[in-house]
């Protein structure tokens, strides 16, 4: 782009506009939306995988150079915004959320402690309580950010373990799902406990924890004299979106005094809307709950909450004291409510990327993900609504769970419509979809290896 000069300033000036940084910075914009512009071209998965340049130069690069390195790490890039990237949780991001984030680095704030980021921390504390009572948890709840719905986990387990005064005990267990996710292990693991800790318990035809294995569990559990130190439920498996019933594990984790975490990284979001509630029942029985914004509604990564019913044991559990700092006027600084020390400030993307008019709820909902993908074939799934592919992609109206495409592919809930009439043309336009993608896939793939990717025509999931 011309004007951009030979050199970019290291950091913004303080004390008057630098039109060469706004040039830098709109030619980087640009070529991002040039980018996005582009994805309908090309597959979801790139066509090479890069490596540039990994040493910094002796001398500073141009700033065309440092475009030009962008754009090569770009083009190696997964393409999420594909109309047919459906699988794996990485939907598109939502503009607003991506301008928000830009603007959070420019900020630099650190929500280590309120006055490293004062506004930007009572934001955080009040979304997180915003979205604690909006999910069912009660007007005293809130939460705190955190980058991923593993270190929400392994937070939620922390506090757990803190309440129930078994700290050291390495005879505790945490009961689970035998398709709950994986970082319940190596949460265990971080804290010092065995694996045989982790007690994963077999789940019904639907896929959801079985309520007389986790009965039986309990039983045995209080027979060897292991303490429990928390039932996780999950809320939208990550294979098969299967939801455990978390009223009767709360019916069961109450009288015993034990703590219930429902880790809803997936489906919880689907509590925010009035309409679709009831595929994710009951989040406010549960003591803590983890939600991530990062996949079913387009918040750039990483974007994740714990939630609790009573926000003040993370800083019971974790404050150590900042005595560098200055006295929180709030209960405790960020830094001591939770693992984290120097966070970003992660909630600006979240806040804003909730706040333009597309509405949560609503007697058809479309996900931000689903609205997006207009390249799907449009489907009736009940008259007069076009938005088939969306409740199909993201579990609207009408979806039911199933597993993914023959098993393979790992982190991808599937799911097909229900309604009548629509299930065969959605499934055929979806196979010819595919078919053609395919074939551009293999043309590449004839040329550089000898390996090849399996067919759509081999996933159960399209026949």
């Amino acid at each position: 782009m011309p004007g951009l000069g030979s050199s970019l300033p290291a950091f913004p000036d303080p004390l008057q506009a630098d039109p060469q940084l706004q040039r830098f910075l709109d030619a980087a914009v640009a070529q991002l939306c040039q980018w996005w512009s582009g994805s309908g071209q090309r597959s979801p998965l790139p066509l090479l995988s890069v490596l540039p340049e990994l040493a910094p130069p002796i001398e500073g690069q141009p700033p065309q150079a440092l475009l030009a390195d962008l754009q090569l790490v770009m083009d190696g890039a997964f393409n999420p915004s594909h109309p047919g990237a459906l699988a794996h949780l990485d939907p598109p991001p939502l503009a607003a959320a991506v301008a928000a984030e830009l603007v959070a680095a420019g900020l630099n704030n650190n929500l280590l402690a309120e006055e490293l980021s004062p506004s930007l921390t009572r934001l955080e504390r009040g979304l997180c309580a915003w979205m604690a009572t909006a999910l069912g948890l009660g007007d005293q709840a809130g939460g705190v950010a955190a980058s991923g719905g593993s270190l929400s986990n392994l937070m939620a387990l922390v506090v757990a373990r803190h309440r129930a005064g078994l700290a050291g005990d390495a005879s505790a267990v945490v009961l689970c799902s035998a398709d709950a996710h994986v970082s319940l292990g190596k949460a265990l693991m971080v804290m010092g406990l065995p694996a045989s800790a982790l007690w994963p318990l077999p789940v019904d035809a639907a896929g959801a924890l079985s309520i007389p294995a986790l009965e039986q569990a309990l039983e045995r559990a209080h027979a060897e004299g292991r303490p429990v130190l928390a039932v996780v439920a999950t809320a939208g498996t990550t294979v098969r979106g299967a939801v455990d019933p978390i009223a009767p594990l709360a019916a069961l984790c109450r009288p015993r005094g034990i703590w219930l975490h429902v880790d809803g990284a997936i489906g919880a979001v689907f509590a925010l809307s009035e309409a679709h509630r009831q595929r994710v029942p009951d989040l406010g029985l549960a003591d803590s709950l983890t939600v991530n914004p990062q996949k079913l509604l387009g918040i750039p990564k990483s974007s994740s909450l714990l939630l609790l019913r009573d926000p003040g044991l993370l800083a019971r559990c974790f404050a150590t004291g900042l005595p560098y700092m200055e006295p929180s006027w709030a209960d405790a600084h960020g830094g001591e409510c939770g693992l984290q020390g120097t966070r970003p400030a992660e909630v600006l993307k979240l806040w804003l990327g909730l706040r333009p008019p597309r509405p949560l709820g609503g007697d058809c909902h479309r996900s931000h993900v689903g609205g997006h993908r207009r390249g799907l074939p449009a489907a009736d799934h009940r008259a007069g609504c076009p938005r088939a592919p969306a409740a199909a992609a993201a579990g609207g109206p009408g979806a039911q769970s199933r597993s993914a495409p023959g098993g393979r592919g790992g982190s991808c809930p599937c799911f097909c419509c229900r309604c009548s009439g629509s299930t065969t043309r959605l499934r055929a336009a979806l196979r010819k979809a595919c078919r053609a993608e395919s074939r551009r896939l293999r043309s590449y793939w004839r040329c550089t290896t000898s390996w090849m990717p399996p067919s759509p025509q081999s996933w159960s999931c399209w026949k």
